[in-house]
């Protein structure tokens, strides 16, 4: 299975497996990770305040990518868009996905743009769609 993991908080294997359908396991995957560069609020976003929502991306994609390999999870990380789907787009291009996982925040706790339809990502991209809470 190649997964496509989007997220905007690091992420272990353990969290992988429970999101996971059934008795899929990460370990037997080829997983990408992909920080989208979430803004705080929907102010910083149109102000162009980019800087603070690249920097914590980073700091995802590298958690995770660490995480996971200690872990034994074959993984490779990229940062990515501010638009979560865009983010989405731009990966399959060069991996070609079976299957997306989301995970986001809830309530309060949400960033701007991290409210994910996951159903219109499963119609846009024709690939099934499993959202979890971080």
């Amino acid at each position: 299975m190649k997964l496509l993991v989007l997220t905007s908080e690091p992420v272990s294997a353990d969290q992988l497996r429970d999101a996971l359908p059934g008795d899929a396991d990460p370990t037997s995957a080829e997983v990408m990770v992909v920080a989208p560069a979430l803004h705080e609020s929907a102010l910083r976003f149109w102000m162009s305040d980019a800087d603070d929502a690249i920097k914590r991306a980073e700091e995802v994609r590298r958690q995770s990518l660490e995480q996971l390999g200690a872990e034994g999870v074959s993984a490779a990380a990229d940062t990515g868009e501010s638009d979560p789907e865009e983010a989405v787009e731009d990966v399959l291009k060069t991996f070609a996905a079976d299957r997306i996982l989301v995970f986001t925040h809830s309530g309060d706790a949400q960033r701007y743009r991290e409210d994910v339809d996951t159903g219109t990502m499963e119609s846009r991209f024709g690939i099934p769609v499993t959202q979890a809470r971080v």
